[in-house]
């Protein structure tokens, strides 16, 4: 009897690339059988609180409520290098735009995805609403609200809609570390016991190896998932966050969670200290 193993991630171009060899049966992988499903990622996060899933995408910044259930797998991350998540408006930038976000209205995705955290932390002081990451564009054109906070495509889009940049998270963080900021993850549960977490360990980075080396097909795959951006920007955003952080984090990536975690506890938008396990 095969062992099935259920992986949860989001239905983006990006996760579709990491997948693919897994997805699509590119690879043996023994007695072990993966059942994919898709969702939203404050909704995986959500669902890894509750313990459901065997295996799923989270956003780093959820790991500090997962740590005591879950491990963190060295493969599958999704950095930004110089880069992340953007908070946008229908005004032109201004000088400090940072001083200029306090006490504003800003749409964010989740509250526990890693753009929320790194937002708190470039600007505590504003009022969250909370939004489906796909529609925040919109809330910001109709004057819902006064910026938003865009993941996935809307990083590579926004500029189509007339919205102007106001910060990028990535490369703020950068600037006040040296070091990517640490968006999504993959996580394995830890009562899979050590030879089931061993091989899944593998499994899922030798799928991601597989899409680096075989980007046309993979591409292919993972442009079913892209909302309608073209080729193009597809493997632009594929190859911002599927990429050599993606096979391992690396001593400077492993730095950067848990930079990342240790300053939202100081910050106190994190309440404990999180000991991060790297798996695999």
């Amino acid at each position: 009897m095969p062992r099935i193993i259920h992986v949860a991630h989001s239905p983006d171009s990006d996760d579709a690339f990491m997948f693919y060899a897994l997805a699509e049966g590119k690879l043996d992988t023994g007695d072990f059988r993966y059942v994919h499903q898709l969702s939203d990622i404050e909704s995986l996060n959500q669902r890894a609180l509750r313990g459901e899933l065997e295996v799923t995408a989270v956003s780093i910044h959820a790991y500090a409520y997962l740590a005591s259930r879950y491990a963190l797998l060295n493969s599958g991350c999704s950095m930004g290098d110089r880069y992340g998540p953007r908070l946008v408006s229908r005004s032109p930038t201004p000088v400090d735009p940072r001083a200029a976000a306090a006490g504003l209205r800003i749409a964010v995705p989740g509250r526990l995805t890693t753009a929320c955290l790194a937002l708190r932390l470039y600007q505590p002081q504003f009022e969250e609403v909370l939004v489906p990451f796909d529609q925040i564009e919109d809330r910001v054109l109709d004057g819902v609200v006064d910026l938003g906070l865009l993941i996935h495509e809307g990083q590579l889009t926004y500029a189509d809609r007339g919205l102007h940049l106001w910060a990028d998270l990535g490369e703020w963080w950068f600037g006040e570390t040296g070091l990517p900021l640490p968006l999504g993850g993959n996580v394995v549960r830890r009562d899979l016991g050590s030879a089931t977490i061993a091989q899944v360990a593998r499994d899922l980075r030798r799928s991601i190896e597989y899409a680096l080396e075989h980007r046309g097909p993979a591409l292919e795959h993972a442009s079913q998932f892209n909302r309608g951006i073209g080729e193009a920007r597809t493997d632009r955003f594929v190859g911002m966050y599927v990429n050599h952080w993606t096979v391992d984090y690396g001593d400077r990536g492993r730095e950067a969670v848990r930079l990342l975690l240790r300053r939202g506890h100081e910050a106190g938008v994190i309440p404990n200290p999180v000991e991060v396990d790297f798996v695999g």
